[in-house]
C-alpha cells in the first residue's frame, strides 16, 4: 500500500526555521518505519539525515517522534502506526535535544548526565578467589534497569524537562545509576550521592509515567526512581541529614 511520510526536515547551517516534507512510499504493512524511512532516503532524497546502526531495537540509535510518541523506527511496524492506505505518519527529532539535522539530535547533554552518575561498577576492596560471587535473587534486584539501551526517548518524553527544568538529571541517568546502587558487589553509593541528591539531581522527577510509558525495552524507569528516591532518604534520614532537594519546609 501506499502511505504519506510527513517529516520535520532542519538543516541548521542553512535553514532558518524547520520545515515539514512529505513522501509517498510504498510499503507493505510488516514493514519497519525504518524501512520507509531508508527507501526515502534511497530512492527519492538522499539529503535525509537520520541514525541508525543494529535494525534490531538493540543500541537505540534511532529513537524518534513518531505521530507524535517517542519509538524506534526500527520496532515500529507500518500497521502500527499505518492502518489504511494513504495514512498520514508524522515523524520528528527526539524532543529536549539540540537538532544537529533533520532526524538526528545532538546527545553530548543527554550522554555527560549518564557519566554523571558513574555508570560503572566501584569497589576497591580485594576479589577472593576469581570473581564477586552473586546470587540470582541479588542479580534480579537490578535486572530491569540492565535493559537500557540508552535510546534518550525517555529524555524526549519527560514533561518535567521539556516544560519545567531543563537540568534535570533525567530518567536514563537515574536509571543507569540505580543498576549500580542496587548490585550487591557496588561500594558505591555514596560516591554517586552528590550527584543524585541535589536540586537539579533526581528529585524534580514528578510522576509522570510518560518515561515508563514510551520505554522500547518496557523498562518500569518511575518505579525504579521513586525506589531511588526512596533509598537516599533512607540514608540521610538514618544519618540525621537532609535531603539536598532544594526545598524549604
Amino acid at each position: 500500500m501506499k502511505i504519506t511520510i510527513e517529516i520535520k526536515r532542519c538543516n541548521p547551517e542553512t535553514d532558518k526555521e524547520p520545515y515539514y516534507k512529505k513522501y509517498d512510499v510504498e510499503v507493505e504493512q510488516n514493514d519497519r518505519l525504518l524501512d520507509a524511512l531508508m527507501k526515502i532516503k534511497r530512492f527519492q532524497d538522499p539529503s535525509l539525515s537520520l541514525r541508525k546502526s543494529c535494525a534490531h531495537g538493540i543500541c537505540g540509535s534511532d529513537a524518534m517522534l513518531i505521530n507524535g510518541k517517542e519509538r524506534l523506527a526500527c520496532k515500529t511496524l507500518i500497521k502500527v502506526v499505518a492502518e489504511n492506505e494513504g495514512a498520514l505518519v508524522r515523524v520528528e527529532p527526539l524532543r529536549s535535544l539540540p537538532v544537529q539535522r533533520d532526524l538526528m539530535v545532538e546527545q553530548t547533554r543527554f550522554f555527560n548526565t549518564y557519566r554523571h552518575v558513574k555508570p560503572y561498577l566501584i569497589n576497591n576492596e580485594e576479589v577472593k578467589e576469581k570473581e564477586r560471587i552473586q546470587s540470582p535473587e541479588e542479580r534480579k534486584l537490578f535486572d530491569d534497569a540492565t535493559k537500557c539501551i540508552l535510546c534518550a526517548a525517555c529524555y524526549s518524553a519527560c514533561p518535567v524537562i521539556l516544560e519545567k527544568n531543563p537540568n534535570f538529571l533525567g530518567p536514563a541517568a537515574v536509571v543507569q545509576a540505580s543498576r549500580f546502587l542496587d548490585d550487591s558487589r557496588d561500594n558505591g553509593f555514596e560516591k554517586r550521592l552528590p550527584n543524585l541528591d541535589y536540586p537539579d539531581g533526581i528529585w524534580p522527577c514528578e510522576n509522570h509515567f510518560e518515561c515508563t510509558r514510551v520505554c522500547p525495552r518496557s523498562i518500569k524507569v518511575t518505579k525504579i526512581i521513586n525506589i531511588t528516591k526512596r533509598k537516599i532518604s533512607r540514608f540521610r534520614m538514618d544519618r540525621g541529614e537532609k535531603i539536598n532537594n532544594g526545598r524549604t519546609g
